[in-house]
């Protein structure tokens, strides 16, 4: 077993850990350990509300979470012989639960605190509370499905320069004050409520929480990017912007579908990453990088059939005409499956939770003929408890119950 560089202690906020973690994006936050090029270690992450979510039947947690928390990352670590140009290689070896904690969550943000894809059409807080057996994840809240899940992170990423924290913060704000009142807001500004900081303190502490980006966004630098094929055996190639690279690694998910729709729509969970890094010295000119190049996992669930529902670019609400509108197309492929499922006992929430959380496909399939952009959305058969092919018969009841609703 690899060494463990970075334990943690769930019991304890991000601040008070060991090695204190992070929960935002700032080149002055110093690194809690090091490692050389050609080292194999261990990291341990919590969950990416910092522990703010229970293993019980109410979605109350889910709507009164702090997101000024989010996302609580493991790190910084520095890579010796690191500096800005260079591509930091990463190999994770391994991804797993932290045997100590082997459940995991889902949840449906309330419109007013973040919402997620799907917001307008369910805007309420909503949860699910899963198990693992071995490869597979099931929930009380979600009966009638089990499958295999593609355990990875789902933020990582390197410190930022100055100057591209800098660029970060004015474009984000710029797209914020085109419409300041709108709920769920355009994106987050700088908040210094609830940072951890590693072991800042003092004035560096308080400069800091008011410049440090928000994890939220997948950036240049990696970031958020919520890749479910991240897993055993993936590599990662990340832009280095400072001296020593300062990588951070957190929000372990134990499943995904593709688009983490519901926004807190992975299966959650506390983890540990084993990985190796390597320079590439000059890569990033060498290679005309802008944002990481991902080598995805060989690793990954066989499902031989699916059912597949199209969307187009036509807004449900109005019907209007959208040109090449991937984001609209998604959403009613998206929609178009909760509708299906939801024949067969599923209620629509707890049909959102599966399309957020088992391995589903999605998939842009046609973004060039105009007017219409074409995405669909691929979901294995099998993981449901019975058939949910179209036939000639009456439908199966397969699903039962309810997620977890906010009082």
């Amino acid at each position: 077993m690899p060494e463990t560089l970075i334990s943690v202690d769930l019991s304890k906020p991000a601040e008070d850990q060991d090695a204190p973690l992070h929960n935002r994006w700032h080149p002055d936050i110093p690194a809690q350990v090091s490692v050389k090029p050609g080292d194999v270690f261990r990291l341990e992450c919590k969950d990416w509300t910092d522990g703010q979510i229970s293993d019980d039947d109410s979605a109350n947690d889910i709507r009164d979470v702090r997101l000024e928390r989010v996302h609580v990352l493991t790190g910084p670590v520095a890579v010796e012989g690191a500096e800005p140009g260079d591509l930091l290689k990463v190999d994770l070896l391994d991804v797993g639960p932290l045997q100590r904690d082997e459940w995991g969550f889902t949840g449906v943000f309330a419109r007013e605190n973040g919402g997620g894809f799907l917001t307008e059409h369910f805007p309420d807080a909503l949860k699910a509370v899963w198990r693992f057996e071995g490869a597979y994840a099931r929930s009380r809240h979600v009966p009638g499905v089990r499958f295999p899940g593609i355990i990875h992170p789902g933020l990582i990423g390197c410190a930022p320069s100055h100057d591209l924290l800098g660029t970060w913060n004015k474009r984000e704000q710029a797209l914020i004050d085109t419409d300041p009142g709108r709920v769920p807001a355009l994106a987050q500004a700088p908040n210094p409520e609830l940072a951890a900081l590693g072991s800042l303190t003092g004035a560096d502490f308080d400069r800091v929480a008011r410049e440090g980006a928000r994890t939220v966004p997948p950036r240049e630098h990696g970031g958020n990017c919520d890749i479910k094929n991240l897993s055993r055996g993936s590599t990662v190639y990340l832009p280095v912007y400072v001296d020593g690279a300062n990588l951070s690694i957190g929000d372990l998910h134990f499943s995904q579908g593709d688009g983490e729709i519901t926004f807190c729509g992975a299966i959650e969970m506390a983890g540990y990453v084993d990985m190796s890094v390597e320079l590439i010295k000059g890569g990033v000119a060498k290679y005309g990088i802008v944002n990481p190049i991902f080598k995805p996992s060989p690793l990954e669930p066989h499902f031989d059939d699916y059912l597949a529902f199209q969307g187009i670019s036509v807004d449900e609400h109005t019907g209007e005409q959208l040109y090449l509108d991937a984001h609209v197309a998604y959403r009613r492929a998206c929609l178009n499956a909760i509708e299906y499922l939801s024949r067969f006992g599923f209620t629509r929430e707890q049909v959102y939770i599966i399309l957020g959380t088992a391995p589903v496909e999605g998939r842009i399939s046609g973004i060039v003929d105009t007017p219409n952009a074409c995405c669909t959305v691929f979901i294995p058969t099998s993981i449901f408890d019975g058939d949910v092919n179209p036939g000639v018969g009456g439908i199966p009841t397969i699903g039962s119950g309810q997620v977890a609703l906010a009082g």
